[in-house]
């Protein structure tokens, strides 16, 4: 699974702490670990005598954990005497990835008879659980009743997935998708700037058929949406994303509607729209779509031998503009921020678009240069608002462009 969407490199100097429990899911945590510390995040880790038979203290020390921990006394405590009060006065959440069915009634009912539970009940931060376990003992009423138990006090549950386990069972108990247990983490360490705020993102491509098989479009992946869709949940909004034809995964707080051609995207958005304080959009929408040939059936593959003289005309008419569209009917108390894609004049379009579309701010860049545009990491853009804001950003990753994005909005 891509996570060029989640690698925010924006969290130097935070901290959590991450517990392991005896799960064989624990392998899953050490990708956890190094997608944080690629975040910049550092990371301490204790894992339970149960955690260790499916994993070692080493391989967390090699991926750039510190400190580790394996027990309450004795050599796996290190030197500080009060480590099961260190994360609590350190870290800035506490994720528990995996979370086995015995972790959890531990929780719930307070016991701390091992090092991570004793953590676990002296932090008073954020605390992050992501359950593994058989699904018969995931669907068990006592573990239901636990889990509801450290909802209900105020944990981030991040729920098991539906699948096939080590054990042969299929079901409710896999360990979460670590980008999903990551995208928590990362919204649990961001500022609630957006909280209390609805945020609509268009992004991705679009596609216009022109047959039953194929179709005009563009090369965009929508990363770029995807970025400013994360930033803004990690930033406390609710966000609703309506993307074209993408192969990126949200996490689960994200609301998503999938569509494929302009006007699904037109309509979709314009029914979110009226309820919505900020909108986004990014989608490289088909200008244009194609107009059924004379007598063709849609259902039906168009093939060469059909053809008179070997060769295909397309009849194209214009779709319609959504951006445009969406500032029509925005109302005073609503901001919109459109994404234009240039091969020339950048500055001018950029302007032009600015008042025409009755826009708050525009990301401008060019397309067909390295670094910058479509099915890329990063971007380089100019940045105009309607209050005369003119920047000019240099290369970033398309997570950086986002998160300034939605810094700007202070200005407006």
């Amino acid at each position: 699974m891509s996570t060029e969407h989640l690698n925010f490199p924006c969290f130097l100097g935070r901290r959590v702490h991450l517990g392991v429990t005896g799960s064989i899911a624990a392998y899953k945590s050490l990708e956890l670990l190094r997608l944080l510390r690629h975040s910049q995040v550092t990371v301490g880790v204790t894992l339970t005598e149960s955690a260790q038979r499916f994993v070692g203290a080493d391989s967390f020390r090699a991926l750039g954990a510190d400190p580790v921990h394996t027990a309450m006394f004795g050599p796996g405590a290190g030197a500080d005497p009060f480590v099961h009060l260190t994360p609590g006065q350190k870290a800035e959440a506490l994720v528990i990835a995996p979370a086995t069915a015995n972790t959890l009634a531990k929780l719930a009912q307070g016991l701390a008879d091992d090092l991570l539970s004793t953590q676990a009940l002296a932090f008073s931060g954020p605390l992050l659980l992501a359950p593994a376990m058989n699904p018969a003992m995931w669907a068990a009423p006592a573990t239901r009743a636990n889990w509801q138990t450290l909802l209900d006090r105020g944990a981030v549950g991040i729920g098991p997935a539906l699948g096939d386990m080590a054990c042969g069972d299929t079901g409710e108990g896999k360990l979460a998708p670590v980008e999903h247990i990551l995208a928590q983490v990362l919204r649990a360490l961001s500022p609630r700037d957006l909280a209390g705020r609805t945020v609509l993102v268009t992004l991705g491509p679009t596609r216009e058929p022109w047959d039953a098989v194929r179709h005009l479009s563009n090369s965009s992946s929508g990363l770029m949406g995807a970025c400013l869709a994360l930033a803004a949940w990690m930033r406390g909004a609710r966000v609703r994303v309506v993307a074209g034809p993408t192969a990126i995964d949200f996490p689960p707080g994200i609301e998503v509607t999938q569509v494929t051609t302009a006007r699904q995207m037109l309509d979709a958005a314009q029914q979110l729209w009226p309820d919505t304080d900020l909108g986004c959009c990014t989608a490289a929408v088909c200008d244009f779509r194609p107009l059924p040939q004379d007598s063709q059936d849609p259902e039906r593959k168009i093939k060469k031998r059909d053809l008179a003289r070997g060769d295909l005309a397309l009849r194209l008419v214009q779709n319609p503009d959504i951006l445009r569209t969406l500032g029509e009917q925005k109302r005073k108390d609503q901001i919109l921020i459109g994404f234009c894609a240039e091969t020339e004049d950048l500055l001018s379009q950029a302007r032009l678009k600015l008042s025409e579309k009755n826009l708050d701010l525009i990301v401008a860049n060019l397309v067909g240069v390295p670094g910058s545009g479509f099915d890329c990491p990063t971007n380089t853009v100019t940045v105009l608002d309607r209050t005369g804001r003119v920047e000019q950003w240099p290369e970033l990753p398309k997570t950086e462009v986002a998160w300034r994005v939605w810094d700007l909005l202070r200005h407006l």
